[in-house]
């Protein structure tokens, strides 16, 4: 059974007895396209979701037949919400990005939405059913795995409109298919069909769109369940860290350190549980992982 989670404008969440969160873009009449009210819910969601350890892991898809159609471009003003007097300098968002008018005025949305779900030390799973384009593709860059619908179109379109991939894609994108396909896709600014994107390894799989979400779920449980929450936000932390890093010397701080909170917690569960042959009962939560780095 679900729960309805925070009441949200363009959002809709709920959440399942195995804490399976489905986090729903919830603008239909509009392909879900993004605005900057939702950019905020987003953020909020998944920035609320990281302390919250009713939530176990994070299914995110779209109401109706779009995942994200992009930014709503009907938006008066800047549509990107952006303030066009403020003139920033590299220094000024090295030196001052949280300070006004850069965070609010400067920052882009979609980046912080990103960098919110990229913190959130649960699993996130995006389950596209159907196109995903602008931001609508590059905010599930920052989510672990991508399930797509065969009605799924994606489309990395900056180009098109004149402006830059944004969101922290030029990140994201190539470590997840490499700079070569990740350039192609940004010069070409064409539309993927599923079956293209999972060719391009952007995708881990591609659905019938009546087994999309199921999918999806049972992704997810069989992530979490079972499982313990600590040492699988430890385990996400370390990847993304550690594949990033400049030598194996600071992957093998981050076990060291991991290895040893888990050994005195969950692990003595986990082997125990193991050795009289029985389920484990694990207590330590993804709220109280150490620090690592």
């Amino acid at each position: 059974m679900s729960s309805p989670v925070t009441e949200f404008e363009t959002l809709t969440v709920t959440v399942d007895d195995d804490g399976i969160a489905t986090l729903l873009l919830d603008r239909p009449d509009a392909l879900n396209s993004f605005t900057v009210t939702m950019a905020r819910e987003l953020e909020q969601f998944f920035r609320a979701a990281a302390a919250d350890d009713t939530i176990r892991a994070i299914v995110v898809t779209g109401s109706g037949r779009a995942f994200c159609a992009g930014m709503d471009l009907s938006a008066e003003g800047n549509v990107f919400g952006l303030d066009e007097s403020a003139a920033p300098t590299p220094a000024d968002l090295r030196d001052r990005l949280t300070e006004e008018p850069f965070q609010s005025g400067v920052r882009d949305t979609g980046g912080k939405v990103t960098l919110a779900i990229h913190d959130c030390p649960k699993p996130v799973i995006a389950a596209i059913n159907g196109p995903a384009v602008g931001i609508g593709a590059t905010m599930t860059l920052a989510m672990d795995l991508r399930l797509a619908s065969t009605r799924a179109r994606i489309g990395f379109v900056f180009g098109r409109l004149g402006i830059v991939p944004e969101a922290a894609s030029t990140w994201f994108l190539p470590r997840i298919v490499g700079i070569q396909q990740a350039l192609e896709w940004v010069y070409s600014a064409e539309i993927l069909t599923a079956e293209q994107a999972l060719a391009g390894r952007l995708l881990r799989s591609v659905h019938e769109p009546e087994d999309l979400l199921e999918a999806a779920y049972a992704l997810a449980r069989s992530f979490v369940v079972g499982r313990s929450p600590m040492a699988l936000a430890l385990a996400k932390k370390m990847l993304y860290a550690n594949s990033a890093a400049e030598h194996p010397i600071v992957a093998h701080r981050a076990d060291s350190l991991a290895m040893w909170h888990s050994s005195i917690g969950d692990g003595k569960e986990g082997v125990a549980a193991f050795l009289e042959k029985r389920e484990p009962v694990f207590t330590a939560k993804a709220s109280e992982a150490p620090e690592l780095y």
